[in-house]
């Protein structure tokens, strides 16, 4: 699925110019956002959607525990370098889109969707609605939702463009009362250049 704003080259280039590991966003250690998800979770297969993928370490910690994985990001170049390194799997379905627009309907049902910084580059409401209306038609009955984004307290800039930034209340007005709040908490990433940036947490449980 293409994107003709312009966005897609904006990631395309970011993503075929720098290695990963000088990525503002790149972390080797996963852990956190493993063990967000509540104890037992992840121990038997999911079906897990992963916006914006990118070329995150976190693809290969959930394939080494035995998910099922669907792969977005709108930038194809993210994509293909993460396909290189992963190599083609059974497991994957690699969806190049921008979720702010309708996803195909032939995707199966996710028991997870994580989101970790692609919900804060949606600006306008128009985008952040059909989001979370590609959100809401995915997720099973009782599925989780993980939203990392940038709190109140971030950047109000990343990779160039302008973020919008999140409060709890910001993201439950999103979420319920549809969703049960299951734990929130604020954290702050250090990037690999060591600067500090602020990061709201929050999961969500489908009622």
């Amino acid at each position: 699925m293409k994107d003709n704003s312009g966005k897609q080259a904006h990631w395309d280039h970011i993503f075929s110019d720098k290695p990963d590991e000088t990525l503002g966003w790149y972390e080797r250690d996963v852990s956190y956002t493993l063990d967000f998800f509540p104890k037992g979770l992840l121990d038997k297969p999911q079906t897990i959607f992963i916006a914006g993928a990118g070329t995150s370490q976190l693809v290969d910690g959930l394939l080494a525990m035995g998910h099922r994985l669907i792969l977005n990001d709108i930038s194809e170049a993210a994509l293909a370098r993460l396909r290189e390194r992963i190599g083609e799997q059974k497991d994957i379905i690699w969806l190049p889109a921008d979720l702010s627009h309708p996803l195909p309907n032939e995707l199966p049902a996710v028991d997870i969707w994580i989101d970790r910084a692609v919900l804060h580059f949606l600006i306008d409401n128009q985008a952040i609605d059909k989001y979370f209306v590609n959100l809401y038609r995915l997720l099973k009955n009782n599925g989780y939702v993980l939203l990392a984004e940038f709190s109140e307290s971030g950047a109000e800039r990343c990779a160039g463009l302008p973020v919008r930034r999140y409060s709890l209340d910001d993201m439950n007005q999103r979420m319920l009362p549809d969703f049960a709040l299951i734990k929130y908490a604020h954290y702050d990433y250090i990037t690999p250049a060591g600067g500090q940036r602020p990061y709201l947490y929050a999961l969500y449980q489908r009622s």
